[in-house]
């Protein structure tokens, strides 16, 4: 069984409450800053990186807009992929990488004048995954998949601060609002049962996939520090079928999905949510006819919900 998949090449807009970040104010002693907690907030954000680490379909198109303004307030995404190199040496790997921007704003005052700081927070993570397939049935469709996790992340900070601050006196936190940064590694495992019963021209995939992922920085801001745990489980389901019509000289099939995740670690409500589902339908083109690069193209158009979230992604996927 081989096969890879590549997803999120679009952005899900999502409407949900504010991100519940804890919120911590500060006595007025020379410029101050008041609204979330800089160090609360660097393990908030590094919780978001979790996000990005952690391989999951629910999560790889995902955008919260700003209850009050509009404007969107985080937007994340990942792509990646897994696959099993050969039923008679079934050595499984797999990779992400996955980016997120988170935009709080803080308030910053010199006991006279208050102004809004605007930042802009944005994480890259880089997950990696090394496996093996122990079948748990004769015809190996059903298999038990132990995977070696690491990971690599930045979280760097860019503040537009009021120019009144410029010159100012002002505690250490502004290090890392204004040009700080949080590098993170990253590492754990997890254990998959994967189901893949063919019977052509029709293809089932069922994964059920627990993942524990801990994260650290390292070599940051010396104002900051953060830790953050990627705990959760996801199950996911996807069927393939003909649809009856030809495409490129092969039959062009539909595809349905399902997946939910349940967020059990660092990342559990600090959207204001714990789990996520996803429905998408789509099709899917066999290009083998057409060019070696890839086997087949899936175009999915995906509905997500949770609590006080829903919203809708298209995404692309290849398969080698």
């Amino acid at each position: 069984m081989r096969r890879i998949g590549v997803l999120a090449l679009a952005t899900c807009c999502l409407q949900c409450v504010s991100p519940h970040f804890a919120r911590a104010q500060a006595a007025p002693s020379g410029p101050v800053f008041k609204g979330p907690d800089v160090q609360k907030q660097a393990n908030a954000v590094l919780a978001l990186l979790s996000f990005s680490v952690t391989p999951d379909l629910s999560a790889s198109t995902l955008g919260i807009r700003n209850a009050a303004s509009g404007d969107p307030s985080l937007n994340m995404t990942q792509f990646g992929g897994g696959f099993t190199l050969s039923p008679n040496f079934p050595l499984y790997l797999e990779g992400a990488l996955g980016a997120s921007r988170y935009d709080p704003t803080f308030i910053a005052s010199d006991g006279q004048e208050q102004r809004a700081l605007p930042t802009r927070w944005t994480n890259v993570a880089a997950t990696g995954g090394i496996g093996w397939d122990f079948p748990l049935n004769e015809s190996g469709n059903l298999v038990i998949r132990p995977i070696f996790n690491f990971s690599l992340g930045e979280v760097f900070s860019d503040a537009s601060a009021a120019q009144f601050l410029v010159n100012h006196r002002v505690d250490s936190n502004i290090d890392f609002i204004r040009d700080g940064s949080l590098s993170a590694y990253g590492l754990g495992g997890s254990l998959m049962i994967g189901w893949y019963p063919r019977k052509e021209p029709y293809e089932f995939d069922l994964e059920l996939r627990f993942t524990d992922i801990y994260l650290q920085s390292f070599g940051s801001s010396s104002a900051v520090r953060g830790e953050a745990n990627a705990e959760s489980t996801n199950l996911y389901a996807r069927w393939r079928a003909p649809t009856g019509l030809t495409l490129m000289n092969r039959p062009l099939r539909y595809v349905l999905e399902l997946s939910h995740s349940t967020y059990l670690g660092s990342q559990a409500n600090i959207l204001g949510f714990n789990q996520l589902t996803s429905l998408g339908a789509g099709i899917e083109f066999d290009t083998s006819d057409e060019t070696k690069l890839f086997s087949r193209l899936r175009i999915v158009a995906r509905y997500a919900f949770g609590k006080d979230v829903t919203g809708a992604s298209v995404g692309i996927a290849l398969s080698f």
